[in-house]
């Protein structure tokens, strides 16, 4: 049974930052591409970053572009999103997917984690 379970998630000042985790279980880890999508109240889930399965490429929403980075570290089944500079516009539920490298139909999701940016 494949697992994705963020953590990391929580109240936040503006300007701050946090550290997202999430971590995978029941699937071979390095055959994902692995992504964070943030879904805010009232609109649509977005992708905000991007890691190929090997790790070897990222992408970014323009709008986290230079404050937001993605890495994973395939010994940990684990992908990170590293936020920085964090504005109330970055308050949301963030989901973990993982996209395999070939047959794209298959993907999973985590269960999300909220990042609240308030003062």
């Amino acid at each position: 049974q494949v697992q994705l379970v963020e953590s990391g998630g929580g109240l936040v000042q503006p300007g701050g930052s946090l550290r997202l985790s999430c971590a995978a279980s029941g699937l071979t880890f390095s055959n994902y591409a692995m992504s964070w999508y943030r879904q805010a109240p009232g609109k649509e889930r977005e992708l905000v970053a991007w890691t190929t399965s090997n790790g070897g490429s990222t992408n970014f929403a323009d709008s986290v572009k230079g404050r937001f980075t993605i890495s994973r570290d395939d010994a940990k089944n684990t992908v990170f999103l590293q936020m920085n500079f964090l504005t109330p516009e970055d308050t949301a539920v963030y989901y973990c997917n993982a996209r395999h490298r070939v047959r794209y139909s298959i993907q999973y999701w985590g269960q999300g984690t909220q990042v609240t940016v308030s003062s």
